[in-house]
Protein backbone atom coordinates (compact mmCIF):
# COMPACT_ATOMS: atom_id res chain seq x y z
CA UNK A 1 0.00 0.00 0.00
CA UNK A 2 2.82 2.40 0.83
CA UNK A 3 4.45 1.78 -2.54
CA UNK A 4 1.18 2.24 -4.44
CA UNK A 5 0.35 5.47 -2.57
CA UNK A 6 3.77 6.90 -3.21
CA UNK A 7 3.64 5.91 -6.86
CA UNK A 8 0.23 7.55 -7.29
CA UNK A 9 1.53 10.88 -5.96
CA UNK A 10 4.64 10.58 -8.06
CA UNK A 11 2.58 9.79 -11.10
CA UNK A 12 0.50 12.94 -10.70
CA UNK A 13 3.58 15.15 -10.32
CA UNK A 14 5.56 13.42 -13.02
CA UNK A 15 2.67 13.48 -15.47
CA UNK A 16 2.23 17.23 -15.10
CA UNK A 17 5.91 18.01 -15.23
CA UNK A 18 6.88 15.70 -18.08
CA UNK A 19 3.91 15.86 -20.46
CA UNK A 20 5.46 18.50 -22.69
CA UNK A 21 8.83 16.75 -22.67
CA UNK A 22 7.22 13.45 -23.59
CA UNK A 23 5.38 14.93 -26.57
CA UNK A 24 8.54 16.65 -27.82
CA UNK A 25 10.48 13.41 -27.55
CA UNK A 26 7.73 11.42 -29.23
CA UNK A 27 7.64 8.99 -26.33
CA UNK A 28 5.44 8.54 -23.30
CA UNK A 29 5.89 4.87 -22.67
CA UNK A 30 6.88 2.82 -19.69
CA UNK A 31 10.54 2.82 -20.71
CA UNK A 32 11.11 6.10 -18.87
CA UNK A 33 12.51 5.70 -15.33
CA UNK A 34 9.99 6.63 -12.66
CA UNK A 35 10.40 10.28 -11.63
CA UNK A 36 11.97 10.88 -8.21
CA UNK A 37 10.23 13.56 -6.16
CA UNK A 38 12.18 16.05 -4.01
CA UNK A 39 10.34 18.14 -1.41
CA UNK A 40 12.13 21.26 -0.20
CA UNK A 41 11.79 24.67 1.47
CA UNK A 42 12.82 26.94 -1.40
CA UNK A 43 10.38 28.91 -3.51
CA UNK A 44 10.76 31.94 -5.80
CA UNK A 45 14.27 32.59 -7.17
CA UNK A 46 15.82 30.21 -4.63
CA UNK A 47 13.54 27.40 -5.68
CA UNK A 48 14.09 28.13 -9.37
CA UNK A 49 17.87 27.92 -8.95
CA UNK A 50 17.67 24.63 -7.06
CA UNK A 51 15.24 23.16 -9.59
CA UNK A 52 17.44 24.26 -12.51
CA UNK A 53 20.42 22.55 -10.87
CA UNK A 54 18.31 19.42 -10.27
CA UNK A 55 17.32 19.23 -13.92
CA UNK A 56 20.94 19.63 -15.03
CA UNK A 57 22.07 16.59 -13.06
CA UNK A 58 22.66 13.88 -15.62
CA UNK A 59 23.85 10.37 -14.85
CA UNK A 60 23.34 9.12 -18.39
CA UNK A 61 20.28 7.02 -17.51
CA UNK A 62 17.58 9.54 -18.42
CA UNK A 63 16.52 9.71 -14.77
CA UNK A 64 13.93 12.44 -14.13
CA UNK A 65 13.48 14.55 -11.01
CA UNK A 66 10.52 16.66 -9.87
CA UNK A 67 10.95 19.40 -7.29
CA UNK A 68 8.14 20.54 -4.99
CA UNK A 69 8.97 23.74 -3.08
CA UNK A 70 6.81 24.97 -0.22
CA UNK A 71 6.96 27.45 2.65
CA UNK A 72 4.76 25.06 4.67
CA UNK A 73 7.30 22.28 4.61
CA UNK A 74 6.47 20.50 7.86
CA UNK A 75 2.72 20.58 7.22
CA UNK A 76 3.17 19.32 3.65
CA UNK A 77 5.49 16.49 4.66
CA UNK A 78 3.28 15.40 7.57
CA UNK A 79 0.25 15.30 5.26
CA UNK A 80 2.16 13.22 2.71
CA UNK A 81 3.37 10.82 5.39
CA UNK A 82 -0.15 10.43 6.77
CA UNK A 83 -1.32 9.65 3.24
CA UNK A 84 1.49 7.08 3.01
CA UNK A 85 2.81 8.93 -0.03
CA UNK A 86 6.07 10.61 1.07
CA UNK A 87 8.52 12.19 -1.35
CA UNK A 88 11.61 10.23 -2.26
CA UNK A 89 13.83 12.93 -0.75
CA UNK A 90 12.90 15.76 1.62
CA UNK A 91 15.10 18.69 2.60
CA UNK A 92 14.59 19.94 6.16
CA UNK A 93 16.40 22.37 8.44
CA UNK A 94 15.37 20.78 11.75
CA UNK A 95 17.55 18.10 13.32
CA UNK A 96 14.79 17.63 15.88
CA UNK A 97 12.27 16.74 13.17
CA UNK A 98 14.72 14.51 11.34
CA UNK A 99 15.50 12.66 14.56
CA UNK A 100 11.80 12.03 15.13
CA UNK A 101 11.42 10.64 11.61
CA UNK A 102 14.47 8.40 12.10
CA UNK A 103 13.06 7.06 15.38
CA UNK A 104 9.76 6.33 13.61
CA UNK A 105 11.63 4.34 10.91
CA UNK A 106 10.59 6.84 8.25
CA UNK A 107 14.16 7.51 7.07
CA UNK A 108 16.53 5.27 5.17
CA UNK A 109 20.11 5.17 6.53
CA UNK A 110 22.56 6.74 4.11
CA UNK A 111 25.47 4.58 5.19
CA UNK A 112 23.64 1.52 3.85
CA UNK A 113 24.01 2.60 0.23
CA UNK A 114 25.32 6.15 -0.12
CA UNK A 115 28.83 5.96 1.27
CA UNK A 116 30.05 9.24 -0.20
CA UNK A 117 27.03 11.13 1.16
CA UNK A 118 27.54 9.57 4.60
CA UNK A 119 31.17 10.73 4.53
CA UNK A 120 29.96 14.31 3.92
CA UNK A 121 27.58 14.09 6.89
CA UNK A 122 29.43 15.19 9.99
CA UNK A 123 28.65 17.31 13.09
CA UNK A 124 27.21 19.79 13.64
CA UNK A 125 25.25 19.40 10.40
CA UNK A 126 24.49 15.70 10.57
CA UNK A 127 25.49 13.82 13.73
CA UNK A 128 25.14 10.04 13.61
CA UNK A 129 22.26 8.61 15.65
CA UNK A 130 22.27 5.53 17.86
CA UNK A 131 18.96 3.77 17.26
CA UNK A 132 17.98 0.21 18.15
CA UNK A 133 21.53 -0.62 19.10
CA UNK A 134 23.06 0.59 15.83
CA UNK A 135 24.66 3.85 14.74
CA UNK A 136 23.62 5.30 11.38
CA UNK A 137 23.82 8.50 9.34
CA UNK A 138 20.37 9.59 8.19
CA UNK A 139 20.86 12.95 6.47
CA UNK A 140 23.48 15.10 4.79
CA UNK A 141 23.74 18.91 4.51
CA UNK A 142 23.09 20.46 1.12
CA UNK A 143 23.13 24.16 1.98
CA UNK A 144 24.27 25.75 5.25
CA UNK A 145 23.96 29.11 6.93
CA UNK A 146 26.04 31.16 9.38
CA UNK A 147 24.25 32.87 12.24
CA UNK A 148 25.92 34.90 15.04
CA UNK A 149 26.18 37.93 12.73
CA UNK A 150 25.30 41.61 13.11
CA UNK A 151 24.40 43.80 10.13
CA UNK A 152 24.66 47.60 9.94
CA UNK A 153 25.04 50.32 7.33
CA UNK A 154 28.63 51.00 6.28
CA UNK A 155 30.22 53.70 8.41
CA UNK A 156 27.78 53.21 11.26
CA UNK A 157 29.34 53.33 14.72
CA UNK A 158 29.14 50.12 16.77
CA UNK A 159 28.69 52.11 19.97
CA UNK A 160 25.22 51.93 21.55
CA UNK A 161 23.42 50.16 18.71
CA UNK A 162 19.70 50.71 18.30
CA UNK A 163 18.60 47.16 17.53
CA UNK A 164 16.22 46.28 14.72
CA UNK A 165 13.66 43.64 15.68
CA UNK A 166 11.16 41.97 13.35
CA UNK A 167 9.61 38.82 14.79
CA UNK A 168 6.83 38.01 12.32
CA UNK A 169 7.23 34.84 10.22
CA UNK A 170 3.74 33.43 9.73
CA UNK A 171 3.44 30.09 11.56
CA UNK A 172 7.02 30.30 12.86
CA UNK A 173 6.87 33.84 14.23
CA UNK A 174 9.29 34.34 17.10
CA UNK A 175 12.30 32.50 15.70
CA UNK A 176 14.43 35.66 15.26
CA UNK A 177 14.11 36.07 19.03
CA UNK A 178 15.14 32.48 19.71
CA UNK A 179 18.27 33.15 17.64
CA UNK A 180 19.10 36.03 19.97
CA UNK A 181 18.70 33.96 23.12
CA UNK A 182 20.65 31.03 21.69
CA UNK A 183 23.52 33.27 20.57
CA UNK A 184 23.70 35.02 23.94
CA UNK A 185 23.81 31.71 25.82
CA UNK A 186 26.52 30.42 23.47
CA UNK A 187 28.76 33.44 24.04
CA UNK A 188 28.11 33.83 27.76
CA UNK A 189 28.29 30.18 28.79
CA UNK A 190 30.09 28.38 25.98
CA UNK A 191 29.43 25.47 23.63
CA UNK A 192 29.22 22.83 26.36
CA UNK A 193 26.35 24.47 28.22
CA UNK A 194 24.69 25.36 24.91
CA UNK A 195 24.78 21.74 23.69
CA UNK A 196 23.37 20.37 26.96
CA UNK A 197 20.48 22.85 26.78
CA UNK A 198 19.79 22.28 23.08
CA UNK A 199 19.51 18.51 23.59
CA UNK A 200 17.19 18.76 26.60
CA UNK A 201 19.82 17.89 29.20
CA UNK A 202 19.73 21.28 30.96
CA UNK A 203 16.74 22.91 32.62
CA UNK A 204 15.24 26.06 31.15
CA UNK A 205 15.25 27.41 34.72
CA UNK A 206 19.02 27.04 34.99
CA UNK A 207 20.40 30.49 35.95
CA UNK A 208 22.58 30.60 32.82
CA UNK A 209 19.59 30.02 30.54
CA UNK A 210 17.48 32.56 32.42
CA UNK A 211 20.30 35.10 32.15
CA UNK A 212 20.31 34.74 28.35
CA UNK A 213 16.67 35.91 28.26
CA UNK A 214 17.21 38.86 30.60
CA UNK A 215 20.40 39.87 28.74
CA UNK A 216 18.40 40.00 25.50
CA UNK A 217 15.87 42.33 27.12
CA UNK A 218 18.67 44.53 28.47
CA UNK A 219 20.38 44.77 25.08
CA UNK A 220 17.14 45.78 23.35
CA UNK A 221 16.45 48.41 26.00
CA UNK A 222 13.17 49.95 27.05
CA UNK A 223 10.70 50.10 24.17
CA UNK A 224 7.45 51.92 23.70
CA UNK A 225 4.24 49.98 23.19
CA UNK A 226 4.16 51.21 19.57
CA UNK A 227 7.70 49.89 19.01
CA UNK A 228 6.81 46.52 20.55
CA UNK A 229 3.70 46.21 18.39
CA UNK A 230 5.67 47.17 15.27
CA UNK A 231 8.31 44.50 15.93
CA UNK A 232 5.67 41.83 16.55
CA UNK A 233 3.94 42.54 13.23
CA UNK A 234 6.97 43.30 11.02
CA UNK A 235 8.47 40.45 9.02
CA UNK A 236 12.05 39.44 9.72
CA UNK A 237 12.90 40.53 6.14
CA UNK A 238 11.37 43.96 6.61
CA UNK A 239 8.67 45.71 4.64
CA UNK A 240 8.30 45.80 0.82
CA UNK A 241 10.62 48.20 -0.98
CA UNK A 242 8.58 50.51 -3.26
CA UNK A 243 11.64 50.96 -5.47
CA UNK A 244 11.84 47.24 -6.25
CA UNK A 245 9.47 45.19 -8.42
CA UNK A 246 7.16 42.60 -6.95
CA UNK A 247 7.21 43.88 -3.40
CA UNK A 248 10.73 42.65 -2.65
CA UNK A 249 11.71 43.25 0.99
CA UNK A 250 14.20 45.95 1.95
CA UNK A 251 15.44 44.55 5.27
CA UNK A 252 14.87 45.81 8.78
CA UNK A 253 17.57 48.48 8.51
CA UNK A 254 15.30 50.39 6.12
CA UNK A 255 11.89 49.32 7.39
CA UNK A 256 11.32 50.39 10.98
CA UNK A 257 10.38 53.76 12.36
CA UNK A 258 12.19 55.31 14.12
CA UNK A 259 15.21 54.02 12.23
CA UNK A 260 17.28 51.29 13.86
CA UNK A 261 21.02 50.89 13.31
CA UNK A 262 21.94 47.21 13.80
CA UNK A 263 20.32 43.88 13.00
CA UNK A 264 21.11 40.46 14.50
CA UNK A 265 20.45 38.05 11.66
CA UNK A 266 21.76 35.05 9.70
CA UNK A 267 23.86 35.17 6.55
CA UNK A 268 20.88 34.53 4.29
CA UNK A 269 19.66 38.11 4.86
CA UNK A 270 22.39 39.40 2.54
CA UNK A 271 20.02 39.04 -0.40
CA UNK A 272 17.78 41.87 0.83
CA UNK A 273 20.80 44.17 1.17
CA UNK A 274 22.30 43.33 -2.23
CA UNK A 275 21.86 46.97 -3.39
CA UNK A 276 22.80 48.57 -0.07
CA UNK A 277 26.25 49.20 1.40
CA UNK A 278 26.18 47.18 4.59
CA UNK A 279 28.72 45.93 7.09
CA UNK A 280 28.58 42.46 8.65
CA UNK A 281 30.40 41.61 11.88
CA UNK A 282 30.56 38.63 14.24
CA UNK A 283 27.99 39.05 16.99
CA UNK A 284 30.58 38.28 19.67
CA UNK A 285 31.66 41.92 19.50
CA UNK A 286 28.18 43.00 20.61
CA UNK A 287 27.32 40.34 23.17
CA UNK A 288 28.58 39.97 26.74
CA UNK A 289 30.78 36.97 27.34
CA UNK A 290 34.39 35.87 27.83
CA UNK A 291 36.80 36.17 24.91
CA UNK A 292 37.31 32.40 25.02
CA UNK A 293 33.88 32.00 23.38
CA UNK A 294 34.41 34.58 20.61
CA UNK A 295 35.29 31.86 18.10
CA UNK A 296 31.97 30.05 18.57
CA UNK A 297 29.22 30.62 15.99
CA UNK A 298 25.65 29.44 15.71
CA UNK A 299 24.82 27.82 12.35
CA UNK A 300 21.88 26.27 10.52
CA UNK A 301 21.53 23.96 7.54
CA UNK A 302 19.18 22.40 5.02
CA UNK A 303 19.64 18.64 5.10
CA UNK A 304 18.54 15.99 2.62
CA UNK A 305 17.04 12.76 3.92
CA UNK A 306 15.69 9.71 2.07
CA UNK A 307 12.06 8.79 2.75
CA UNK A 308 11.77 6.26 -0.09
CA UNK A 309 12.87 2.65 -0.24
CA UNK A 310 13.94 3.23 -3.82
CA UNK A 311 17.78 2.91 -3.90
CA UNK A 312 17.90 5.65 -6.56
CA UNK A 313 16.82 8.12 -3.87
CA UNK A 314 20.02 7.42 -1.95
CA UNK A 315 21.97 7.87 -5.18
CA UNK A 316 20.27 11.23 -5.71
CA UNK A 317 21.21 12.45 -2.23
CA UNK A 318 24.78 11.36 -2.86
CA UNK A 319 24.86 13.41 -6.06
CA UNK A 320 23.08 16.43 -4.55
CA UNK A 321 25.71 16.65 -1.82
CA UNK A 322 28.62 16.32 -4.25
CA UNK A 323 30.84 18.88 -5.93
CA UNK A 324 29.13 18.81 -9.33
CA UNK A 325 25.71 19.65 -7.90
CA UNK A 326 27.17 22.39 -5.72
CA UNK A 327 28.95 23.98 -8.67
CA UNK A 328 25.78 23.84 -10.78
CA UNK A 329 23.72 25.29 -7.93
CA UNK A 330 26.07 28.22 -7.50
CA UNK A 331 26.02 28.85 -11.26
CA UNK A 332 22.21 28.87 -11.39
CA UNK A 333 21.68 31.19 -8.40
CA UNK A 334 21.86 34.98 -8.41
CA UNK A 335 25.06 36.26 -6.73
CA UNK A 336 23.27 37.35 -3.56
CA UNK A 337 21.48 33.97 -3.34
CA UNK A 338 24.46 31.70 -3.95
CA UNK A 339 24.46 29.06 -1.23
CA UNK A 340 27.00 28.57 1.51
CA UNK A 341 28.42 25.06 1.73
CA UNK A 342 30.08 23.28 4.68
CA UNK A 343 33.74 23.05 3.61
CA UNK A 344 36.38 25.48 2.36
CA UNK A 345 36.93 23.21 -0.66
CA UNK A 346 33.29 23.64 -1.76
CA UNK A 347 32.26 26.32 -4.29
CA UNK A 348 31.94 29.66 -2.53
CA UNK A 349 29.85 32.81 -3.08
CA UNK A 350 31.34 35.46 -5.33
CA UNK A 351 29.83 38.63 -3.84
CA UNK A 352 32.09 40.39 -1.28
CA UNK A 353 29.72 39.95 1.65
CA UNK A 354 29.15 36.30 0.81
CA UNK A 355 32.90 35.68 0.53
CA UNK A 356 33.53 37.24 3.94
CA UNK A 357 30.82 35.14 5.57
CA UNK A 358 32.07 31.96 3.90
CA UNK A 359 35.59 32.59 5.19
CA UNK A 360 34.29 32.94 8.75
CA UNK A 361 32.22 29.78 8.36
CA UNK A 362 34.89 27.54 6.88
CA UNK A 363 38.19 28.98 8.17
CA UNK A 364 38.00 31.50 11.00
CA UNK A 365 35.40 29.96 13.32
CA UNK A 366 36.75 27.61 15.97
CA UNK A 367 33.43 26.01 16.88
CA UNK A 368 30.13 25.75 15.03
CA UNK A 369 26.99 25.02 17.07
CA UNK A 370 23.78 24.03 15.31
CA UNK A 371 20.74 26.25 15.89
CA UNK A 372 19.47 25.08 19.29
CA UNK A 373 15.76 25.42 18.54
CA UNK A 374 16.25 23.33 15.37
CA UNK A 375 17.90 20.62 17.49
CA UNK A 376 14.92 20.50 19.85
CA UNK A 377 11.84 18.32 19.25
CA UNK A 378 9.27 20.24 17.16
CA UNK A 379 6.87 20.61 20.09
CA UNK A 380 9.51 22.25 22.26
CA UNK A 381 10.80 24.40 19.40
CA UNK A 382 7.29 25.74 18.72
CA UNK A 383 6.75 26.44 22.42
CA UNK A 384 10.07 28.35 22.44
CA UNK A 385 8.86 30.51 19.53
CA UNK A 386 5.63 31.35 21.38
CA UNK A 387 7.42 32.08 24.64
CA UNK A 388 9.73 34.56 22.90
CA UNK A 389 6.74 36.50 21.57
CA UNK A 390 5.15 36.59 25.02
CA UNK A 391 8.38 37.68 26.70
CA UNK A 392 8.93 40.40 24.12
CA UNK A 393 5.48 41.77 24.97
CA UNK A 394 6.10 41.58 28.72
CA UNK A 395 9.73 41.15 29.88
CA UNK A 396 8.86 41.23 33.57
CA UNK A 397 10.78 38.81 35.79
CA UNK A 398 7.69 37.05 37.12
CA UNK A 399 6.40 36.51 33.59
CA UNK A 400 9.74 35.04 32.54
CA UNK A 401 9.74 32.60 35.45
CA UNK A 402 6.30 31.35 34.38
CA UNK A 403 7.42 30.93 30.76
CA UNK A 404 10.58 29.03 31.72
CA UNK A 405 8.59 26.71 33.97
CA UNK A 406 6.19 26.00 31.11
CA UNK A 407 9.10 25.32 28.73
CA UNK A 408 10.60 22.89 31.23
CA UNK A 409 7.30 21.03 31.31
CA UNK A 410 7.30 20.75 27.52
CA UNK A 411 10.94 19.61 27.62
CA UNK A 412 10.00 16.73 29.91
CA UNK A 413 6.96 15.82 27.80
CA UNK A 414 8.92 15.72 24.54
CA UNK A 415 12.00 13.91 25.87
CA UNK A 416 12.78 10.62 24.08
CA UNK A 417 11.36 7.55 25.80
CA UNK A 418 13.23 4.47 26.94
CA UNK A 419 15.36 3.08 24.14
CA UNK A 420 14.82 6.15 21.97
CA UNK A 421 17.76 8.37 21.15
CA UNK A 422 17.68 12.13 20.73
CA UNK A 423 20.35 14.19 18.98
CA UNK A 424 23.67 13.47 20.72
CA UNK A 425 25.06 16.27 22.85
CA UNK A 426 28.49 15.69 21.29
CA UNK A 427 27.10 16.32 17.80
CA UNK A 428 25.61 19.78 18.35
CA UNK A 429 28.90 21.69 18.36
CA UNK A 430 31.98 20.83 16.28
CA UNK A 431 34.93 22.45 14.49
CA UNK A 432 34.32 23.57 10.90
CA UNK A 433 34.89 21.15 8.08
CA UNK A 434 34.33 17.98 10.08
Amino acid sequence: MRRRGRSALRGLLAGCLLAVTAVAAGACGGERPETLVVLGPWTGPEGEAFEAMLHRLDDGTGQRYAYEGTRSLRETLVAQLEADAPPDVAILNSIGELTEYARANRLQPLDDGAAAAAARAYPPWAPALDLDGARHTYWVPLKVDLKSLVWSDEGRSAASPDWCVGLASQATSGWPGTDWIEDILLHRSGPGVYARWATGRLSWRDPRVRAAWTTWAQLLGKRSQASVDQSLTTSYVGTPDPAKPGGEPRGLLGSLSPRCTHEHQSAFIRYVYADRKVRVDPSAGFLPGPAAHDGAYEVAGDMAAVFSEDPRARELVERLSGGTARSLWRAEAAPELRPLFPAATDPQPTDPTGRRIAKILTEQARTLCFDASDVMPPGLRDAFHRAVLQYFKDPAGARLDTLLKELDTVREQTAPGAGQAGPPESGVCAPPGG
